[in-house]
């Protein structure tokens, strides 16, 4: 039997969009339900150390400053529901969602904060060491890797912008891609042909990533050459993947308006969309910056937004 529940603010997602959404619309008294998703807590709970999280100084743990911010959002008086969302209905208000376990929300609004999944490798060993070694964020990583060799996998600006920015801290960047030329934008590939701090090679793509056990950490990298599939190991205590991010807005396609790579729109200096009462939060529309201070004010602004329309419309 399905269970109907109506509410002013509902949430998808659950990482640190999400959390902020549901803090600032309990606060206003809109008793917010948020759906927290496959993965709660968002790519946050597979980060070990964060350091650029402002109001700590030590560094904390990813998966701690997540369940902190849940046991707020639940504090305030947010309804949690650990389930998936897999049916929305946006072309009516009050909008309409449907979730695995069978509960279908009314909703006077709803903000979307479900997220971007970076891409992988899929890779044994790359499970081994996410985290202990290896990353997809340098923004997030970098500064724990001074004075190392590290790799940069991947071709298009995100690569090179990463590598780039790595030489700030590494005493080696190595980019490998598997082609033989980059898709990356000319500009930034000049800029990457000169840094003396990194070397490129071209036409490989990884194998293995090799390292310790106690401590888990990397040390080296298998490379096979795709032209003849000739192996080579280079030395690296760090790697970056960078070959894309995915935005988990496939429950969206067709009811809500996207660009080309499938983030959702908003419309500027806003986190509203092209639908009235429907917002979008964190690394679901943003493909620039996708840091977890971001996604909170993001998460932030959608509360407020979604606070003032259902104001001046109910």
């Amino acid at each position: 039997m399905t269970k109907k529940i109506e509410t002013d603010v509902l949430i998808i997602g659950s990482g640190p969009a999400g959390y902020t959404a549901a803090i600032y619309a309990a606060r206003a008294n809109l008793k917010p339900h948020l759906v927290s998703g496959l993965e709660p807590g968002g790519q946050l709970t597979i980060t070990t150390d964060v350091e650029n999280y402002p109001g700590f100084e030590d560094v904390i743990q990813g998966p701690w400053l997540m369940e902190q911010m849940k046991e707020q959002a639940l504090k305030v008086g947010t309804e949690f529901h650990h389930d998936i969302v897999n049916k929305v209905e946006l072309d009516k208000n009050p909008f309409n969602a449907e979730t695995d376990s069978g509960m279908e929300f009314i909703a006077k609004s709803i903000i979307i904060a479900t997220g971007a999944q970076a891409r992988w490798l899929n890779l044994e060993s790359e499970n081994k060491f996410k985290g202990f070694g290896i990353s997809a964020c340098a923004t997030c990583d970098g500064f724990f890797f001074k004075d190392q060799n590290i790799i940069v996998v991947g071709g298009g600006n995100s690569a090179v912008e990463e590598a780039l920015y790595l030489t700030n801290f590494a005493s080696k960047v190595t980019l490998v891609h598997r082609r033989d030329k980059l898709r990356a934008e000319k500009i930034l590939q000049e800029r990457l042909f000169k840094h003396p701090k990194i070397d490129v090679i071209w036409n490989h793509v990884v194998d293995e990533f090799i390292g310790a056990n106690e401590p888990i950490s990397l040390k080296e990298v298998k490379l096979r050459n795709v032209n003849d599939n000739a192996e080579k190991i280079i030395y690296a205590t760090g790697a970056f993947i960078a070959i894309g991010h995915d935005p988990a807005t496939s429950l969206f396609k067709n009811k809500i308006k996207m660009d080309n790579e499938n983030y959702i729109i908003t419309k500027p200096d806003s986190t509203e969309t092209n639908i009235k009462g429907v917002y979008a939060a964190g690394d679901v529309k943003d493909k620039i910056f996708r840091q977890a201070v971001t996604a909170a004010g993001m998460g932030c602004m959608a509360a407020l937004e979604a606070e003032k329309y259902i104001a001046e419309n109910y």
